[in-house]
């Protein structure tokens, strides 16, 4: 990322011709690495493995859409509409965590560190630690889990708040409350807030040690994906025709700040990827155009040009020299830095 870019974006830098292409073959919802192995997730029953080495292979995990998906890095976790959650391992072994008994959706799978998995049910959140099973009811459906980055802790959004619960308690959970429709939902990398998208156009949060509530808005649609940036000082967002970042520099966090806007485009940004050890963000646009932007200095390089069908899928590998794409039309890619 230390190669110089010009101003102006037709004359940026583009890593365009590193990408490795990937015959997908249907829309991809999601995208996960498993060490240096993509697994791109698909929306109707099947996750897609691309090895560098090797040819794409597709491997069977659900009867039918795959609703969820989340990642330890060493085993990706689905939730289907056929009211199971899927493991499935790198060398493509697939195993039931949980079937729900009465066949609900799946609709929200979530992954700590240590390969614990949470999923929700119509109005239960439930966790496997791999001893035991609990389950936990909830106001209303869940729109989002997260696990703390440490401890067992998770945050469930819903209707009118988060509920954060320890599982391994017999503790009721803890109800962080405002009104509206919360969906996606995670916590920052010191632990210290807990922050929601919302129906509206708008962002939610908490700050944990004194449950004060921040409010940030001025979004052109509702934010779809958002991720904190390497050591937690900015949250990167979608929702606007360029990269939303919100400070978390202060001991207040983003509170009474305005946020900073880099790589403004003709297009919304649909997805957000934070590079795992440098201040770079890929974002994906909606119409299929990937940049990689360095916050520094707002620096853009060309990952992948636009296309025909909206980014649907973003990530880096857990070092940062491979970031994976997935389109809706099915259209997909790693490009090598």
């Amino acid at each position: 990322m230390d190669r110089s870019v010009t101003d102006t974006r037709s004359n940026s830098v583009s890593v365009a011709d590193r990408t490795r292409p990937v015959a997908a073959g249907a829309a991809v919802v999601d995208l996960h690495f498993l060490g240096s192995l993509p697994v791109f997730v698909l929306a109707e029953e099947h996750l897609l493995f691309a090895p560098a080495d090797g040819e794409p292979r597709t491997v069977a995990v659900h009867d039918g859409a795959i609703l969820s998906a989340a990642s330890d890095g060493r085993t990706i976790v689905t939730g289907g509409d056929d009211g199971r959650v899927v493991r499935t391992g790198a060398d493509g072994t697939v195993s039931v965590v949980a079937t729900d008994p009465k066949r609900r959706w799946i609709d929200q799978v979530a992954m700590a560190g240590d390969g614990t998995v949470a999923w929700s049910a119509g109005k239960n959140a439930s966790v496997h630690t791999g001893k035991a099973e609990k389950s936990v009811e909830l106001p209303s459906t869940a729109g989002g889990l997260a696990f703390a980055p440490k401890g067992m802790r998770l945050a469930i959004a819903h209707y009118n708040g988060v509920s954060l619960w320890f599982p391994n308690t017999a503790a009721a959970p803890e109800m962080l409350p405002w009104k509206g429709s919360h969906l996606n939902v995670l916590f920052s990398p010191d632990g210290k807030y807990v922050m929601t998208a919302m129906q509206e156009a708008m962002l939610h949060g908490w700050r944990l040690a004194d449950r004060r509530d921040m409010r940030m808005s001025g979004y052109a649609t509702k934010v779809r994906s958002m991720g904190f940036t390497a050591g937690g000082r900015w949250l990167a967002t979608s929702g606007a025709d360029q990269l939303i970042l919100w400070p978390f520099t202060a001991k207040d966090g983003p509170m009474g700040k305005a946020p900073r806007m880099l790589a403004p485009a003709a297009s919304l940004v649909v997805a957000v990827a934070c590079h795992p050890r440098q201040e770079v963000v890929a974002i994906g646009y909606a119409d299929g155009m990937v940049l990689l932007v360095r916050i520094e200095d707002g620096a853009e390089i060309v990952a992948k040009t636009p296309g025909p069908a909206p980014v649907t899928a973003l990530a880096w590998d857990a070092v940062g020299t491979q970031l994976g794409f997935g389109t809706e039309d099915g259209q997909a890619g790693v490009v090598t830095l």
